[in-house]
């Protein structure tokens, strides 16, 4: 029997994405991501090489998952708002990437894989554009930084709604981010 490559390396990046969101860079276990993919540690270091290059392609597939999968459709501050939506609905179910990029943050103080994210994010800002076609590339930048930060709270930073609205209201704060981004998409492109 074939031994079956790409299901094996989806297996590792699968349980790597939820051993580093749960316990960071430096508290993640390449023993426990082995025990969770079923997969020996010298399966794992020959696919990705160490620790390091085994984090950096899991946060990279979870943003590929969030910038490929979804894209800005229809034109007006209304596709913002809607793109942004659907970015909190995968930030709220695929929680990975928002924990992910939060590890990376606090632990390592530089992005991975930063080419390939700025090749990623600069074609999003391209669909911004292409949505609102009299705003600046900056401003494009500026809104998608801010979409991706306030979804991104929701999943790493837990605590902050509880304290400041007493409800882990998922609608009500989903609603709040489609307001904000509409309104910021609206103003940036009377802006120009």
């Amino acid at each position: 029997m074939a031994w079956d490559t790409n299901a094996t390396r989806e297996k590792i990046l699968e349980a790597a994405i939820a051993e580093f969101s749960e316990r960071g860079f430096s508290g993640a276990r390449i023993h426990q991501i082995s025990k969770s993919s079923g997969c020996n540690r010298e399966r794992i270091y020959f696919y990705f090489g160490g620790k390091a290059q085994l984090f950096e392609a899991a946060l990279t597939r979870q943003l590929a998952s969030a910038l490929d999968d979804l894209p800005v459709v229809g034109s007006g501050p209304a596709a913002i708002a809607n793109f942004a939506g659907r970015y909190f609905d995968f930030s709220r179910s695929s929680q990975g990437l928002a924990r992910l990029t939060f590890w990376e943050g606090l632990e390592l103080g530089h992005p991975v894989g930063a080419e390939t994210r700025a090749l990623r994010s600069a074609q999003k800002v391209a669909e911004i554009r292409r949505a609102l076609p009299t705003v600046s590339e900056r401003a494009a930048e500026d809104l998608l930084l801010t979409i991706v930060t306030l979804c991104h709270a929701w999943a790493s930073s837990p605590n902050v709604h509880l304290v400041i609205t007493g409800t882990a209201d998922e609608e009500r704060r989903r609603a709040s981010i489609l307001r904000t981004s509409e309104l910021l998409a609206r103003d940036a492109a009377e802006v120009q």
